[in-house]
């Protein structure tokens, strides 16, 4: 499985979004990828880990969970917390939920028990557009959903037009199979297996799924935490001024009792951060 590994100290295992192929980033790419562990990575080692290159047609949700879990048992001796962002939280709930012995603590960032239904529309809109040969117009439709507004959403879908051919130029069945594995991905009635105390970060604007959807799913986990962040769409939760603290608070907290997240017992309810 492809990964990209920084910094010292207690693992950290981080799910990537969507990617065009499941082959080691490079170049810009590589960059961006890196960018977004290094503020974990001055007291982790952060380990992004893509999907295996060469999924099976057909393979589902919990196949793709299946083979992170291979891969950390091999790697790690105990659980290890978990950061799952956008098509990688969805992998990470399901990873959660199917092998709760290698998750210790976990992070969804932008994700829920299933997409919105407007998320599920564009995510097989830009499959299409793959198959068809239109990578530019597949970026577009995907970019254009990363806003929290109507302007937000125009100008990214112009900048997705532009960058289009880069970022969908070489695409594998990879991504095609991970779509169709998110499309018909619903954890609803699993979340009360996760048993790993669990934040759930959303924005208020995600156009790929709701803020409805974002509390359901962590008042599903027994040990559930939402932190929603009003206003903010599904590229802005990770830029927010919020987002950093909350997560790190949520890691590492004060003492091994934990967080909020730790401190609702299942049957008793959950905690809820609007921010």
């Amino acid at each position: 499985m492809p990964f990209l590994a920084v910094g010292a100290g207690p693992p950290l295992v981080f799910l990537a979004g969507i990617t065009p192929n499941h082959e080691p980033p490079t170049g810009s790419d590589r960059r961006f990828q890196t960018r977004q562990l290094l503020p974990f990575a001055a007291s982790r080692r952060v380990w992004w880990v893509n999907r295996r290159p060469g999924l099976e047609s057909g393979a589902t949700m919990a196949d793709i969970a299946a083979d992170y879990a291979n891969a950390m048992l091999r790697r790690f001796d105990e659980p290890v917390d978990v950061i799952g962002e956008s098509t990688g939280g969805s992998v990470a709930l399901q990873l959660a939920a199917d092998h709760p012995a290698v998750v210790k603590r976990l992070v969804i960032v932008s994700a829920a028990y299933r997409l919105g239904d407007e998320g599920r529309d564009t995510q097989l809109r830009t499959a299409d557009n793959v198959l068809d040969g239109r990578p530019r117009a597949a970026s577009a439709e995907m970019m254009r959903m990363l806003g929290a507004g109507t302007q937000s959403r125009r100008l990214l879908a112009a900048l997705g037009w532009l960058v289009g051919a880069r970022f969908f130029g070489h695409t594998t069945a990879d991504l095609i199979t991970t779509i169709r594995a998110e499309d018909a991905f619903d954890l609803h009635t699993r979340l009360a297996d996760i048993v790993a105390p669990t934040l759930v970060i959303g924005g208020g604007r995600d156009a790929f799924y709701s803020a409805e959807l974002f509390r359901e799913t962590a008042e599903g986990i027994p040990r559930g935490t939402l932190a929603l962040y009003p206003g903010r769409g599904h590229l802005g939760t990770m830029l927010d001024p919020r987002f950093l603290p909350d997560v790190l608070s949520f890691l590492d907290p004060p003492d091994d009792a934990g967080s909020p997240a730790t401190l609702a017992e299942p049957g008793v309810g959950n905690d809820d951060i609007t921010r």
